[in-house]
């Protein structure tokens, strides 16, 4: 009997790291994530971490929690690689501040949304990227 693709996956999950797009040696920026789980994650990985903003950064996570923060991307934008992301990460359950308000501010920074995952059993994330039109 042939298995589904799957399978594997449903076997093997991913870790949330890999899930994120993290790989050995990133230049990560870690933004008020305040998650020390995460962090040991990312050590682990041998990500090259900091939390201040800095420019050719590979990956920024960043917390958020009103609308007010999202101008935030505006500078996180201009500080990662042309082909890196910014992952948005609020606390889940919120109405006062939702996935679809990140989405809506995206094109006003020059991101889209590529991806939305559970950062946490508390946090949702969203990934933003540069459009390949403006690489």
């Amino acid at each position: 009997m042939k298995k589904a693709p799957f399978d594997k996956d449903v076997r093997y999950p991913r870790s949330r790291i890999e899930k994120l797009a993290v790989k050995p040696g990133s230049r990560v920026t870690v933004l008020g994530v305040d998650d020390p789980v995460f962090l040991a994650e990312l050590k682990e990985r041998s990500a090259d971490v900091s939390s201040r903003t800095r420019t050719g950064t590979d990956i920024v996570f960043v917390a958020m929690a009103s609308k007010d923060d999202l101008k935030h991307l505006d500078t996180l934008r201009r500080s990662i690689k042309p082909a890196g992301a910014v992952w948005v990460i609020w606390p889940k359950g919120r109405k006062e501040f939702r996935e679809d308000d990140v989405r809506a501010y995206g094109p006003r920074a020059e991101l889209v949304d590529v991806k939305v995952m559970a950062f946490s059993e508390t946090l949702s994330g969203l990934k933003m990227v540069v459009p390949l039109a403006k690489r």
